[in-house]
């Protein structure tokens, strides 16, 4: 008698390869040879060097002087299309350009795709502390203003799927105890704004508040990220939270429509 045997995975297809090849590239992984692409992407280098060359010829990846691949402007082209990132940004830039104007430092946009933050858009200037944000990378929600932010206010699933995996500790700041966690979180949802002190970078502080959308929902995030040792919260808390504000109002939201708004539970 013959036993069953379970199926093994099936295989990847021809677009499930393309996405793998340009999954390759990440926030540290800017530029990559194709040999880094094809054991990035888990490929055989032949496949790796046909599926970059289509990639390359449609303009998704661009070659530069040294025979590096990068992320074509192509892309770039198509992710500028996408109706929650563009909507967003254009009500709040003439919000965040007075952000910027009032304190000098840098002014984060963001917004939450599933456990992750994403920027969709930096203000920065010369003098400003140095952060590690770009527009459109990506960042674990638990560490940064606008990720607390968006996590606050996200359901109870999401909450525990965040606080029951492992949590990255970027510098000794990092909160990565699930029950401290729940505590910041239920405090921000109080107060109606966050601090994320040194969590990312030793010399870093970040205050961030929520932006709704028509219904009320929390839509995205914005904040200011200035130097620790020379930071007062309090001064900062009012002005970023009337920027939230405006950007809100901008949307469609109107006051009255936050008690509707769907909050996760407070934990105790």
């Amino acid at each position: 008698m013959t036993v069953p045997t379970a199926p093994g995975p099936a295989p990847r297809s021809a677009a499930d390869r393309l996405l793998d090849v340009l999954a390759a590239f990440d926030q540290r992984n800017l530029a990559l040879s194709l040999t880094e692409i094809s054991r990035r992407a888990d490929l055989p280098l032949a496949t790796a060097h046909r599926l970059v060359g289509t990639l390359a010829r449609w303009g998704a990846l661009e070659r530069d002087e040294d025979g590096d691949y990068h992320i074509g402007l192509r892309l770039w082209e198509l992710a500028s299309l996408a109706p929650r990132g563009v909507g967003l940004r254009e009500a709040a830039m003439p919000f965040l350009e007075d952000l910027y104007e009032l304190t000098h430092e840098n002014v984060h946009f963001a917004v939450r795709d599933g456990v992750e933050v994403v920027y969709i858009e930096r203000i920065s200037g010369r003098t400003a502390v140095k952060v590690r944000s770009q527009v459109g990378s990506r960042w674990p929600l638990h560490a940064t203003g606008v990720g607390l932010v968006l996590l606050a206010h996200a359901d109870a699933e999401l909450q525990d799927r965040v606080c029951d995996w492992p949590m990255r500790a970027f510098t000794p700041h990092t909160v990565t105890d699930p029950a401290r966690l729940r505590r910041m979180l239920a405090q921000i949802r109080q107060t109606g704004f966050a601090v994320s002190d040194r969590q990312i970078t030793t010399d870093a502080l970040s205050v961030a508040a929520p932006v709704r959308g028509p219904r009320g929902e929390v839509a995205a995030a914005v904040s200011v990220v200035v130097h620790a040792e020379d930071c007062r919260t309090q001064t900062l808390v009012p002005v970023v939270r009337v920027a939230a504000r405006g950007i809100s109002l901008a949307l469609g939201w109107k006051p009255d429509t936050e008690a509707a708004s769907p909050t996760a539970p407070v934990r105790r």
